[in-house]
């Protein structure tokens, strides 16, 4: 385990973490006004390797090959100048700070950083992290990278899962979650949504699948899976035949057998499954654990027991969550972040729905 440090007087600013994967939501803005939850899990982190924060460089301003050089492949609106290896934590996890309240950045109804750091070191002064708790923003805390240092420390830090261990655990994303507007109260507000977390991963994972499709058609698996992606790749991708066949496959599935894996990563790691060499396949989607196993596994509504004043073991079912009638809309700004730090960005077809003149069309229409 780690704690991190002020690089300026070796003050301690956050509890003991554990690293895990970085979220595919981590940047995501969802809606207008709402009031996301805390990005990470209590006792962990995870570092974004590229640059992210002010200050900014419109794209323009790059010198040719320069963004190729930081694995962006196609253009996009802005590219950060900032330090890479900012590292992200829930807000909880954060300990001897002071907030510098001018640097409150253009948020409406909180913090956003867009200023750079907003939290100082109790002990000397030195601004170490940006609090971010503004509407339409997962809440975290970042660390500023040259701002803090990482410390091993004593601890129980049993290591990554296995797969079979990640299955057995069973811990899935909810299909919909009750989105609460900002500066209601808890519950009195709240509009069941599609999860932020889906239509992040969705975004993230239709980037993969137009780099795999080879600007050929691509079919999904019937059901929530072609719910998410069918409409959107109907639109992007020619409709005529040869198709190529996308099916999910993972631990616990049969040997898959096609041009396409759907496949989840490690929650801990980042780390991709990969089916056994004696498989055929071209190219492995990555999904978020938690999502992928609710596509193979839709989450059972068990009977639970009864409340009291009934007899002892009666059991009652209790209604599913309310289904969300909206279509399923994937987040395009992910979706863009993806595609252009994919080498399959440089083919013009690609570079089309990137353009910034006709992405809003493409983002209408998915």
């Amino acid at each position: 385990m780690f704690v991190f440090v002020c690089a300026g007087c070796g003050a301690g600013v956050t509890a003991p973490l554990s690293q895990v994967a970085l979220p595919a939501h981590a940047h995501q803005r969802f809606g207008n006004g709402l009031q996301l939850p805390v990005l990470m899990e209590p006792g962990t982190f995870a570092v974004e390797p590229e640059p992210w924060g002010p200050p900014w460089r419109r794209w323009e301003e790059f010198e040719p090959g320069e963004a190729e050089a930081r694995g962006v492949h196609a253009p996009v609106y802005a590219l950060s100048d900032g330090a890479p290896g900012a590292i992200v934590i829930a807000p909880g996890d954060i300990r001897g700070t002071v907030l510098i309240p001018e640097e409150r950045g253009s948020a409406c109804c909180g913090l956003d950083g867009a200023d750079g750091p907003n939290l100082a070191c109790e002990a000397c002064g030195l601004p170490v992290a940006s609090r971010i708790d503004d509407c339409s923003l997962w809440q975290a805390a970042w660390l500023a990278p040259g701002a803090v240092c990482r410390r091993s420390v004593e601890g129980t830090d049993p290591g990554p899962l296995s797969w079979a261990e990640l299955m057995a655990e069973g811990r899935g994303v909810p299909l919909f979650e009750p989105i609460t507007r900002w500066g209601s109260p808890p519950g009195s507000g709240d509009r069941w949504s599609w999860s932020p977390q889906w239509v992040a991963a969705a975004g993230r994972a239709l980037a993969h699948l137009l780099a795999a499709s080879e600007g050929r058609a691509v079919a999904v698996p019937d059901g929530l899976a072609a719910e998410m992606f069918q409409h959107a790749l109907g639109s992007l991708l020619p409709a005529d035949p040869p198709t190529r066949r996308a099916v999910l496959a993972g631990p616990g599935l049969p040997a898959p057998d096609a041009d396409i894996l759907l496949v989840p990563s490690h929650p801990q790691t980042g780390e991709v499954w990969t089916p056994a060499a004696s498989a055929t396949w071209t190219y492995s989607v990555p999904l978020p654990f938690g999502v992928w196993l609710r596509l193979v596994f839709p989450e059972p509504q068990p009977p639970v027991v009864a409340p009291r004043l009934m007899p002892d073991g009666v059991l009652r079912d209790d209604p599913p969550p309310p289904r969300v009638h909206d279509a399923f809309r994937i987040d395009w700004a992910v979706f863009k972040h993806t595609l252009a730090r994919l080498e399959a960005a440089r083919s013009p077809w690609l570079r089309d729905i990137l353009d910034p003149s006709t992405s809003h069309i493409h983002a209408r229409n998915s």
